[in-house]
């Protein structure tokens, strides 16, 4: 496969790196990787594209080079799109659908981004990897990095929720809890990064998660039919995804692919328990001010500071867009409420993103027959404690029919 990358480029100021080594930021603000797009629209046509196997490698044209041997893989990519009617009736919506990313190897699309990122690691050479996570990313980054032999080092914070913490340990990840936030955690891989000689594998502190996170929007536009829908809702922490799929339009605008000029209305979303993108929207800032006392069930919403700030802000209002924050209050009311309605394995991040379909619908911001796309981006499976419930107890020798019938 040849390559069509030309150049990084930083996302603060334009100036231009070489690609062919690796990279983390620049002036502390991350990468974009930039295509030869005229190159790439004669080389890939979308006959093309759907003859290869259903994963994120399928858009290899739009995807950073990388040698077939040194991809690093577990067959991620090609999520469903579910229609959700009960759901969208509730809210007096017709057009409401689910992009469903816990089918993902890990059970999250961090699948995505992760293998991107470690699949360059793995062509650059790299033996050891670096990740702080407040969730599936730790645990998705140990997956790919067992996968290519590489070592991984996971830190998080102490109340990451259970799974995240076994998966990263059952990978071979040296796994360290930290008594503090995800923040804190970073703080840690970037002082070891000289005495341990890791490559950081930080949300944006690499080009190559975009890249990966990029697929969620090619997907789209192929599952739609190459006509963007409406709106999408995507629940932000680090915001990689949706600045990914922001950039995966533009470049599919660029090579003709897409029907119309309209693109999405960007929503990004996050909990009144973290939500330092929400306030720096309704300020009118395009920096956030990090978010004190950070606390979430929806733990992957729980970034107080992101390092892509300026770059979610910039897509939401670009697209007409907005950026809500939901009350945490109710993300395990909206979480039941979904899979009940539609069997969807909805995590809390997602089900913020419930909240903030049911609060645009009744101010009209969301119209009744507007196309809308939520991204669900984990399994609740790996969220116990956002699960736990109390069940009715019946004895096995005189059942209480009176209570089953009750409900």
């Amino acid at each position: 496969m040849p390559s069509f990358v030309t150049h990084l480029e930083s996302a603060i100021d334009g100036t231009h790196l070489p690609a062919n080594q690796p990279q983390t930021l620049h002036k502390d603000r991350p990468l974009w990787v930039r295509y030869d797009l005229p190159a790439v629209a004669k080389a890939m046509t979308k006959d093309l594209v759907q003859s290869r196997p259903p994963t994120m490698w399928r858009y290899r044209e739009l995807l950073p080079p990388v040698d077939d041997d040194r991809i690093v893989t577990l067959g991620e990519g090609m999520s469903p799109l579910l229609p959700t009617l009960r759901l969208g009736e509730k809210f007096g919506l017709n057009n409401v659908w689910v992009k469903d990313e816990s089918q993902l190897p890990t059970g999250s699309f961090k699948s995505r981004g992760l293998a991107a990122a470690v699949t360059m690691a793995n062509q650059f050479g790299t033996k050891r990897v670096a990740i702080p996570t407040a969730g599936n990313a730790g645990g998705a980054m140990a997956a790919y990095a067992a996968r290519a032999g590489m070592e991984a080092y996971v830190f998080m914070p102490q109340d990451t929720p259970e799974i995240n913490r076994y998966e990263c340990v059952l990978a071979g990840a040296r796994t360290f809890l930290v008594d503090g936030l995800i923040t804190d955690c970073g703080k840690i891989v970037r002082e070891g990064k000289e005495r341990m000689g890791w490559f950081d594998c930080s949300t944006l502190k690499e080009p190559y998660r975009i890249e990966g996170k990029k697929t969620m929007g090619l997907e789209l536009a192929e599952q739609c039919d190459w006509e963007l829908p409406d709106v999408i809702l995507y629940p932000t922490g680090g915001g990689t995804g949706l600045i990914g799929m922001w950039k995966a339009f533009a470049e599919l605008a660029e090579i003709g692919w897409l029907k119309g000029d309209r693109r999405p209305r960007m929503v990004s979303v996050q909990s009144t328990g973290c939500c330092p993108i929400s306030t720096a929207f309704e300020a009118g800032e395009r920096f956030a001010e990090p978010f004190a006392n950070a606390s979430t069930i929806a733990s992957g919403l729980r970034v107080p500071a992101a390092v892509g700030d300026f770059m979610i802000l910039d897509a939401v209002r670009e697209s007409g867009g907005c950026a809500i924050a939901a009350d945490e209050n109710h993300l395990r009311e909206w979480m039941k409420m979904a899979i009940a309605a539609e069997g969807i394995s909805i995590c809390p991040e997602a089900a913020a993103c419930v909240g903030a379909l049911e609060q645009l619908a009744a101010s009209g911001w969301i119209k009744p027959d507007e196309r809308v796309v939520i991204f669900n981006t984990g399994a609740v499976q790996k969220y116990p404690e956002a699960m736990r419930c109390d069940l009715p107890q019946l004895k096995k020798d005189s059942v209480d029919w009176g209570m089953i019938e009750s409900g």
